[in-house]
């Protein structure tokens, strides 16, 4: 909740023109669900994709203030983020929940962008692998291997999100390289290979590079740094 109308006109625009005609990095935004027409208006035509924050699993219905995956679609939506920290920790959604977004996401033709993370607590009393991999079992729950390949994992440490604190290369790497390894297990080696893993977590023009260089670490997903459209092309450009 960090964007009004205009804020996000400028930052869509902004955007667009920094990204040009360039195919080689794929770039989405994804505003809040208020604004997904105008920032809809500012990338149409252009290699910049619009995703939402969030949806209900439901087809339709009396969800009064909910949005929908069709209703998404309806507006030019082509991905959307699931399981976002901030909604795990301060709206209560459980794995379950995420996997039946996940699988409304999937029968609406977009790309889930599935969060998953630890805790400061749990890295300290080294849970990270057991609860990242309690996560994506869960949320992953029910999908075959041929969906799977279409889906991004984004790995958001949460006690670097908006700390200021980001993971290192190494620890981020570490982490990638184990759900990669995770997700062979339950699809494929060659499904595995073909999921991105983003990482998220305090992802700025000055770490960027570092991080997106690291061999399981496929792209960002960008918060604070993305209110800004030159630390966002920053970023975008280091991919």
């Amino acid at each position: 909740m960090n964007t009004r109308a205009a804020d996000a006109t400028a930052l869509a625009q902004g955007v667009v023109s920094g990204v040009g005609d360039d195919p080689s990095v794929e770039v989405a935004l994804c505003p809040p669900s208020v604004y997904l027409s105008t920032v809809a208006e500012a990338v149409a035509g252009t290699p910049v994709g619009l995703g939402a924050q969030n949806l209900y699993a439901a087809d339709d219905g009396a969800f009064t203030g909910e949005v929908n995956a069709s209703m998404l679609t309806d507006v030019g939506c082509r991905y959307v983020i699931l399981g976002h920290s901030e909604r795990r920790a301060i709206m209560g959604e459980c794995d379950k929940m995420v996997s039946e977004k996940l699988h409304a996401a999937l029968a609406g033709n977009l790309v889930p962008i599935v969060c998953v993370g630890e805790t400061l607590e749990d890295r300290e009393s080294d849970a990270t692998e057991k609860v990242v991999e309690t996560q994506i079992r869960g949320s992953l729950a029910g999908l075959d291997e041929v969906r799977a390949a279409g889906i991004v994992i984004a790995y958001e440490p949460v006690w670097a999100i908006g700390t200021g604190r980001t993971a290192t290369p190494e620890q981020a790497e570490e982490v990638h390289a184990f759900i990669r390894k995770l997700l062979g297990e339950l699809f494929t080696d060659d499904v595995a290979a073909q999921i991105r893993i983003q990482y998220g977590g305090s992802v700025k023009p000055g770490n960027a590079e570092e991080l997106l260089g690291q061999p399981n670490i496929d792209g960002a997903l960008v918060g604070g740094a993305s209110l800004k459209a030159e630390d966002f092309l920053g970023i975008i450009n280091a991919g």
